[in-house]
């Protein structure tokens, strides 16, 4: 088996430093991803930055009916995550994924012709479940082209994914200075070019078959799989910590304390900074069931850390309430990247090969839910309720880590086959 493993392994080109120092992939299939995952999300992060702008006031639609149809959208989505993500474990991945791919395209660009509400909620909704089927049939790909080191793969392409999304923001932030129907305009049609290009690079993959069907297998395992819906629960408690950084500490920042304004921006860019250089190294080692579950387990208690210095600034100068918000962010952080890379191994560690696509959909679920609750949740405990609300969901997510290395145990111990790591 070793000897097998190794003679598929291409050892990278000797005269390239960025290969050699793994900045860039070598040349192959998992340097077909990380492009692919770049040009995606840079276009990703040009338009979300800015979407809720050009609908308002490029588009004309009134804020409220904006966030009614981003959240029907969403809903959508998330029901529809399962069914949608069964399509790339029976149709194959790649192919499914170039699907995917070409529906967001037009329906990204098809916005430049809307001027009412009920079509900008057919194309948000047409694009999120899109967006929901693309996103399952991008894990098998992963899983298949990632190699012998798959959670370092999956964590790399993490780092390009954040590097990416914040070249999208500064874009967008120049389109949102000039504020002009035309500067919105260029924003959508980038990123329905961004899927098109990104379509391009992943027709350099090989195509991968869909794993066949053991026999007398049912074909909505996953929502029978306990020990996995358990997982997928704390996996979405802790998922609320997502919107820590983007919801609570903003408003946070602007009434509750002296700090200045722009700490706001701030904030969001030592995170991603942290997140972009620091996740293939957090995620090292991480490669076991057991060894996510000490994840999860050791960033529940950095998640404390953080919202208790964020919490002790409310009464603190502006200058030193920056600082231990500044701490509190690279705790919180630090956090996030132990929990992320917990949930993805336990994302492919639990689920059977023949299913990826349609437990990654249950996991979506969990997000999506999460997604949901997280503003009401963050806005009663950590914004009405001030200083204590922070210590209390900091305990929560404390609660929820301690819990996790029991439950994947359980896990490990229910699946049908033995579960072999990575």
């Amino acid at each position: 088996m070793r000897a097998a493993v190794t003679s598929h392994s291409t050892p990278p080109p000797r005269g390239s430093w960025l290969v050699a120092r793994g900045l860039v992939p070598e040349r192959g299939p998992r340097r077909v991803l990380a492009v692919a995952t770049f040009v995606n999300m840079v276009g990703i992060g040009v338009f979300m930055t800015s979407a809720v702008l050009f609908f308002t006031r490029a588009v004309g639609l009134p804020l409220a009916q904006v966030a009614l149809g981003m959240g029907i959208a969403a809903l959508v989505g998330m029901l529809a995550g399962i069914p949608t993500r069964h399509l790339a474990d029976r149709r194959g991945p790649r192919e499914i994924y170039l699907l995917t791919l070409v529906v967001r395209a037009a329906t990204t660009a098809a916005l430049v012709f809307v001027h009412t509400f009920w079509p900008f909620v057919v194309l948000v909704c047409l694009n999120q479940l899109a967006q929901s089927a693309g996103g399952a049939s991008r894990g098998p790909l992963v899983r298949g082209f990632g190699g012998a080191n798959l959670t370092q793969f999956r964590a790399y392409l993490r780092s390009v994914a954040n590097l990416a999304g914040a070249c999208g923001a500064l874009v967008a932030g120049a389109a949102v200075q000039l504020d002009t129907r035309a500067a919105y305009l260029t924003l959508v049609v980038g990123n329905a070019v961004s899927f098109v290009a990104c379509a391009a690079v992943i027709t350099r993959l090989p195509s991968l078959p869909p794993i066949a069907v053991p026999h007398m297998t049912g074909r909505w395992i996953a929502l029978k799989d306990k020990p996995y819906m358990a997982v997928t629960v704390l996996d979405a408690v802790m998922g609320i910590q997502g919107q820590v950084l983007v919801f609570a500490l903003p408003v946070w920042i602007i009434s509750r304390t002296d700090a200045p304004r722009w700490f706001v921006g701030a904030a969001v860019l030592v995170n991603t900074a942290l997140v972009a250089a620091l996740q293939v190294r957090a995620s090292r080692g991480i490669d076991t069931g057991p060894a996510a579950g000490r994840a999860i387990r050791r960033s529940g208690l950095a998640f404390l850390v953080g919202m208790a210095l964020i919490a002790a600034t409310s009464t603190m100068p502006g200058w030193l309430a920056v600082a231990l918000m500044t701490l509190g962010v690279a705790a919180h952080t630090v956090g996030e990247l132990w929990h992320t890379a917990g949930s993805l191994e336990l994302q492919f560690l639990l689920a059977p090969a023949h299913a990826q696509g349609q437990y990654t959909g249950v996991a979506g679920l969990g997000a999506g839910l999460a997604n949901v609750a997280a503003p009401s949740v963050l806005g009663l405990l950590c914004i009405a309720w001030g200083a204590p609300g922070w210590l209390l969901m900091g305990a929560v997510f404390v609660a929820v880590g301690l819990v996790a290395p029991a439950v994947v145990r359980w896990g490990e111990r229910t699946r049908p086959d033995p579960v072999v790591a990575g």
